[in-house]
């Protein structure tokens, strides 16, 4: 007998998850509140940086269908600017990733992988989905995954109070896509900018509606001056201040911004949420148990760029599991070790950009500070974006930090 998924959301998540159980002989029902059309339509959603191991997930199921066309994320930069002095940088380096990251606008993704949902012979089907709905699909299906990032049903998950350090939000977002952007040399890479008391911004290259762009991200501290959003009422208003802010802030940045120009009027976005983790299952009225899956259960700042990425490989996880069960029931105890499966890779993720949201402590100063003389240190700090684990322990342990800058630095004396 043909099993039968039903999964709430069209994202990365939702549809990867959708169309590889597709390719496996599942029958799948996959709600969504918006069209493709209205999708593309619409404004943009996220920054969405992949690194390659997310993206090996997307190429296993055959569809990175942007390989060839969207323009190459090389490195990572950082540079934290010298407030004393204008124009000068305490911290600036830059290193390579070994293998390349990309950035491909949702509403460009999104409807494609729509397309090849229904192509495999999915349901898709254009609704708002609330309780009433949910009851509909877990009494006509063996399991409902919740892939929405917001909204009415993702309260239905409670908040993990243990595993959640934060209440509110710690940042003030913003997104900029830009075109016409000098491009960052010698080779692309996303440029952070590390703004003591501030924020953060940070920029790369990506692939958009209208071919390639540039997207500017803002991470004000609550507050703060970069949390500035409030009174801008229009596309060209929301330009004007992102430039304002990286010449006043990001000084260094600013002379790649002489020409930009907004990529479309809904090439912007302001908002922030509180980074937090849900407990991975929910129970309906009639008793039913529905599944959360990746940003409803986990969802981090975006100062690390892991959303999409954490998406990615949370669809892995789930899919691999769902295969495995074969004719097995999908009960709560299923969910749970599903999850913690997942959790085992994502704690660390979490662990990582939270910290990133605190005042930075001493050894990172120090780990920051060292990558200038080591490229061996800057190395690794740059691709421990594409694996988050890789930063444990010595990210967040003071003794193991020194002990690992120490030995980067007399590698690089060898």
């Amino acid at each position: 007998m043909t099993r039968r998924i039903a999964i709430v959301g069209a994202g990365q998540s939702g549809l990867q998850t959708g169309i590889g159980l597709l390719q496996q002989g599942y029958q799948v029902t996959l709600i969504s509140n918006r069209t493709g059309e209205q999708i593309s339509a619409g404004r943009v959603m996220s920054s969405q940086c992949m690194f390659d191991n997310a993206l090996e997930t997307e190429r296993a199921l055959g569809i990175n269908f942007w390989e060839n066309d969207c323009p190459p994320v090389q490195g990572i930069g950082m540079t934290v600017p010298d407030s004393e002095r204008a124009g000068q940088a305490l911290i600036n380096w830059s290193a390579r990733l070994d293998k390349p990251a990309q950035s491909v606008d949702q509403r460009l993704k999104m409807p494609v992988w729509m397309d090849e949902f229904v192509r495999l012979g999915g349901e898709l089907v254009i609704r708002d989905a609330g309780i009433d709905e949910l009851e509909e699909l877990a009494a006509s299906h063996d399991l409902v995954l919740i892939a929405a990032g917001k909204g009415e049903i993702v309260r239905l998950f409670e908040r993990d109070a243990e595993r959640s350090v934060f209440d509110k939000p710690q940042r003030a977002l913003a997104l900029t896509y830009v075109q016409g952007m000098a491009p960052a040399e010698p080779y692309s890479r996303v440029a952070f900018n590390l703004i003591p008391g501030v924020g953060e911004y940070f920029v790369f290259p990506a692939l958009t509606l209208n071919g390639p762009c540039e997207i500017m991200v803002f991470e004000g501290i609550p507050g703060g001056p970069m949390d500035c959003w409030q009174d801008v009422s229009s596309p060209a208003q929301h330009l004007a201040r992102s430039l304002e802010i990286i010449r006043t802030y990001a000084p260094g940045e600013a002379e790649r911004c002489t020409d930009v120009q907004l990529t479309d009027d809904n090439g912007i976005l302001a908002g922030r949420f509180a980074p937090t983790v849900r407990k991975p299952v929910a129970t309906l009225p009639s008793g039913r148990a529905v599944f959360g899956i990746a940003d409803t259960l986990v969802v981090n700042d975006p100062i690390t760029g892991q959303g999409s990425n954490n998406g990615a490989k949370c669809s892995r996880v789930y899919l691999q599991a769902i295969l495995s069960r074969g004719d097995a029931p999908f009960d709560t105890a299923w969910m749970q070790q599903t999850f913690e499966t997942y959790w085992r890779y994502a704690q660390d993720v979490v662990s990582w950009t939270n910290s990133l949201l605190l005042p930075p402590p001493e050894h990172i100063l120090n780990l920051l500070g060292a990558a200038q003389r080591s490229p061996a240190l800057a190395a690794s700090i740059a691709n421990g974006f594409n694996n988050p684990p890789d930063f444990m322990p010595w990210w967040l342990e003071p003794e193991s930090c020194d002990h690992f800058v120490n030995e980067q630095l007399k590698r690089g004396l060898k």
